[in-house]
């Protein structure tokens, strides 16, 4: 009986330790302004734990509890702790938005324990973490797309982990900047897009896949038993101190579910406007429509011209500490900062509609809308732009003049397009001829006088660096170990489309868009064939690059 008694009176002590305990963590929360969480009644999802270590979670005194796409619900027991601090920062660097939540050390106790059952699979998280000391030892072995193959080839017998460990590096090596598997009825195609042409790596096993599928599908937080339909996911590679982001997209087929991983690499927001290829008379336009603190800048093209790299381009070149930037994108690609960037999620009701009806309240200079699709995102991002606003977007049309009708069919009035778009672009990709094993030839005489047919009329702004005649030489490809095929890197071609007072008037008419382009040619027109045909003869890219984007001439 006494026993008993004990075992009472202890458990009560206990509850009174644990009540005392949470009612200290709701003071600290209502003192530092931060919401208090009993995790004795709420899930912890295992997928989110283990996106830190457990003996990181334990110095830091803070747990992962809960991960939407890219935003963490952190736990910690004080937040101005150095080490949960520099968690904080830790993962706000990779690219997560963090919630946190103040928690008792039962809480946390309750937590940590969860890592137990996971460390059988302690090796898969939501991050792949390369040491510089096997990249410095792959990037000896893999010099092009044969070496890669061959260090494949002799993985197919390791673990997925370092199948998928050796591909990721072998993507960073070549500078790729997506991955494809493709699988077969036999076989499984694996497929990078280097300079925005894909090229075959190896057939793998369908048997080695498998294991591939599952590991990818782990890291980018996908549900291993779903295959009939289509998930998307992303996670990060860690390498040389830089943080790169992998989307993931996940896709059934007839032979097994085919997955692309878009590589985003930080460093492309990096990009000056220079480093684009944009030519110095464009360059002075663009920094002249980028001064003006209202109207619209729509730059057009397919999926894939670099339409997004250009709007962050425009962004980095404005943003200062007083002007207040806030984006609508689907995805967020990449994270500025400084920016305030929001995503999409058609499921939870947040549209490219709804949301930019939401921006506009939050008083932004800047607004960045990823892509107009539909007549209720093009009239409120009109209406942005005729109230005060500089809005960038995109539209998906094949050119520049194209963008005027492509608006009205959507079912914006003449009257609100003419004056609230200030400039129109249209770019497409275009790979760099490698300048150290390029071969110099002479244009033939048919060639020389269709690029004379093309330049014919350029605008007295546009300054040739070399006289077109018969001893102009141009650069064809040929290939060496520090290019692939002959290039390496890509550069935009461009046509802009100012609209001037003239423009607006004509634009008022609903005009065809044969007429736009006559009056845009009589206003300085350059278009992208001319802009491409100026690159060839300044040996920046070759014809055969030109003709595979823009056509046969």
């Amino acid at each position: 009986m006494a026993f008993k008694g004990e075992q009472k009176e202890k458990e009560f002590l206990t509850k009174v330790r644990r009540e005392e305990e949470e009612a200290r963590a709701k003071l600290l929360a209502e003192k530092v302004d931060f919401p208090y969480l009993n995790l004795a009644f709420i899930p912890i999802e295992s997928d989110a734990l283990k996106l830190i270590p457990k003996e990181k979670a334990e110095k830091a005194k803070a747990a992962i509890v809960n991960r939407e796409v890219k935003t963490l619900r952190l736990a910690v027991l004080n937040p101005d702790d150095k080490e949960t601090q520099s968690l904080i920062a830790e993962l706000q660097k990779s690219g997560y938005a963090i919630k946190i939540f103040i928690i008792s050390k039962n809480s946390l106790g309750k937590a940590l324990s969860h890592y137990a059952p996971l460390e059988e699979t302690k090796e898969i998280t939501g991050q792949v973490e390369i040491s510089d000391e096997i990249l410095t030892n792959l990037q000896k072995e893999i010099s092009d797309i044969k070496a890669l193959r061959q260090v494949l080839e002799n993985l197919f017998k390791a673990k997925a982990s370092q199948i998928v460990e050796a591909i990721l590096a072998g993507t960073l090596i070549l500078k790729a900047s997506d991955i494809h598997f493709e699988p077969e009825k036999e076989k499984v195609r694996v497929r990078l897009r280097l300079d925005g042409v894909l090229e075959d790596i190896i057939n793998a096993p369908p048997s080695i896949y498998s294991l591939v599928l599952n590991r990818i599908k782990l890291l980018s937080g996908l549900k291993l038993n779903i295959h009939e339909k289509a998930q998307d996911g992303r996670f990060s590679i860690f390498s040389n101190n830089n943080s790169i982001e992998i989307r993931t997209s996940v896709l059934p087929g007839a032979y097994g579910e085919n997955i692309v991983m878009r590589i985003l690499d930080p460093r492309v927001i990096k990009i000056d406007l220079k480093d684009l290829g944009i030519r110095e008379d464009d360059l002075k336009i663009i920094n002249q429509e980028l001064q003006k603190p209202t109207g619209m800048i729509l730059t057009t093209g397919p999926t894939g011209s670099g339409k997004t790299t250009t709007l962050y381009a425009f962004i980095k070149k404005i943003l200062t500490p007083d002007v207040k930037i806030i984006t609508i994108e689907d995805p967020i690609e990449y994270h500025i900062e400084g920016v305030s960037q929001t995503q999409v999620e058609p499921d939870k009701g947040y549209t490219f509609e709804n949301g930019l009806r939401s921006i506009v309240r939050q008083d932004p200079d800047v607004i960045l809308v990823g892509e107009i699709r539909d007549y209720e995102t093009a009239e409120i991002a009109m209406h942005a732009a005729l109230t005060g606003h500089l809005v960038f977007s995109t539209l998906h049309t094949n050119d520049a003049v194209g963008a005027i009708p492509r608006l009205i069919d959507l079912g914006i009035k003449p009257p609100i397009i003419a004056p609230a778009i200030n400039l129109l672009m249209a770019q497409r990709l275009l790979r760099r001829v490698c300048q150290k094993c390029a071969k110099k030839r002479l244009l033939t005489k048919e060639r020389l006088q269709n690029f004379k047919k093309i330049l014919n009329n350029l605008p007295l702004r546009v300054k040739l660096e070399k006289e077109l005649n018969e001893k102009i030489q141009i650069l064809e490809p040929r290939g060496c170990q520090d290019c692939h095929n002959g290039y390496s890197g890509r550069i935009a071609v461009m046509e802009l489309f100012e609209i001037n007072d003239e423009m607006e008037d004509l634009i008022l008419n609903s005009p065809a868009e044969i007429q736009i382009k006559t009056a845009a040619k009589k206003a300085g027109f350059v278009t992208m064939m001319q802009d491409a045909v100026i690159k060839i003869i300044n040996g920046i890219t070759t014809v055969e690059e030109a003709e595979r984007i823009l056509g046969k001439w």
